[in-house]
């Protein structure tokens, strides 16, 4: 009992102190028993404004033992709220986790309830503590990339090789190829199916409590210390087996069109298309 109040000490103590973004974020909890979280991975370096390379809904819900995870592209053209048309991505730069809550229930009529963001130092640090030996990962083609400040390097072979953590980031992130984020979106969805095998392993459930010390300094959330709690003891009691993905836009909605600077090319869609498929994938009845 006490180790269990303590550890909300310690998760109400993260919420309070890391998350700048708390008292801005208007998600509520609509009272069923499905968890709808804003998942989010930032790339911030320095000073510099932090850029959203990764936009995930995830849905759990304990009652059916399912997940469901939706990646949204950042370059999907979509209404932000008092700032018109734009990006996806954009509404993270101007109005933080709020704005972009707000933009996704508007255009796709999803609410979301929490966020969670993570610096994409902690997805390296999450990989090397879940298995320091490494990922084994069958990569489909030589990756290389630099970029042009030189903190960006990937350099990756064909074939099936054992990633570290840097390593394992840098397949996820890379979208120097013809197919872009689409491709991309689909590295990152194959990662987390192998890490989700990885967590619930025997091994993974002994180094939860190392894995969640060691996120940290590099998670921003609104979700309280009692329900990460409560999640965890939900998912150890009944691992779940399959994770649902999608992609939005699907590949069958989807263009690529030119917009004026500062804009730039952008992934146009039938807006009324992927508001449905969003509702179908989650189950919902507007």
């Amino acid at each position: 009992m006490n180790n269990q109040a303590s550890a909300e000490e310690s998760g109400s103590s993260i919420e309070a102190s890391a998350s700048p973004y708390k008292d801005s974020f208007q998600g509520k909890d609509n009272g069923d028993s499905r968890m709808m979280v804003l998942l989010l991975g930032i790339d911030q370096r320095g000073t510099e404004l932090a850029r959203t390379d990764t936009i995930m809904l995830a849905e759990y819900d304990p009652e059916s033992e399912s997940t469901k995870i939706a990646s949204l592209m950042r370059d999907t053209y979509v209404n932000i709220p008092d700032h018109g048309y734009n990006k996806l991505n954009a509404a993270f730069a101007l109005g933080g986790p709020e704005l972009l809550r707000e933009t996704i229930a508007e255009n796709f009529g999803i609410e979301a309830e929490y966020y969670s963001i993570i610096d994409f130092k902690g997805f390296t640090h999450i990989i090397d503590t879940l298995s320091p030996d490494g990922i084994e990962m069958n990569i489909e083609k030589d990756m290389h990339y630099v970029s042009g400040g030189g903190d960006t390097n990937i350099d990756l072979k064909e074939g099936n090789h054992t990633l570290d953590g840097e390593e394992l980031l840098g397949y996820v992130r890379f979208r120097g190829d013809a197919r872009g984020d689409f491709a991309r979106v689909e590295r990152q969805q194959k990662v987390i199916d192998i890490l989700k095998d990885e967590l619930v392993s025997f091994q993974g459930v002994l180094k939860a409590p190392r894995l969640i010390g060691t996120l940290q300094p590099y998670i921003d959330t609104n979700i309280g210390g009692s329900k990460i709690l409560q999640l965890g003891k939900d998912l150890l009691m009944n691992p779940m087996e399959d994770v649902d993905m999608l992609s939005i836009p699907t590949t069958d909605n989807v263009w690529d069109e030119r917009k004026a600077y500062p804009i730039g090319l952008v992934l146009n869609h039938d807006e009324e298309q992927t508001r449905n498929t969003l509702q179908l994938f989650f189950g919902n009845e507007e």
